[in-house]
């Protein structure tokens, strides 16, 4: 999987929305509702990196895999980076991104989660 199609993977969840930050955070981010689910670093030196939430169990297992490191200032939130996103198993990626998304929405009030599931429809 490449960063474009993660990008529209990211984009395909319900009431998902991609905003754009410039600088001096230069990120891309994804929410649903107001709760963050992923972004992309979207300056150099660490153009295109892409960082999502784990569970606690995931957060070791993927810090200990090459080309995956703890999230810069998220990290304690169990929030992963992953380098290049080409390298990584695309189907396990869009697991995990999945149950970033479902954490984000979940976190969400019932009545957000009704209006935006309403907004979707």
């Amino acid at each position: 999987m490449n960063t474009e199609q993660l990008k529209d993977h990211c984009q395909h969840y319900p009431a998902a929305v991609a905003t754009l930050h410039g600088a001096p955070s230069n990120i891309l981010v994804y929410k649903v509702g107001d709760k963050t689910f992923a972004y992309f670093k979207t300056s150099e030196p660490e153009r295109w990196r892409f960082s999502f939430r784990v569970t606690p169990d995931r957060f070791l297992e993927l810090t200990g895999m090459p080309g995956v490191k703890p999230a810069r200032y998220m990290g304690r939130f169990h929030w992963v980076t992953v380098v290049d996103v080409r390298r990584f198993p695309a189907d396990y990626l869009t697991e995990l991104v999945a149950w970033s998304y479902d954490k984000a929405f979940r976190s969400l009030s019932k009545a957000q989660q009704r209006a935006l599931t309403a907004d979707a429809q």
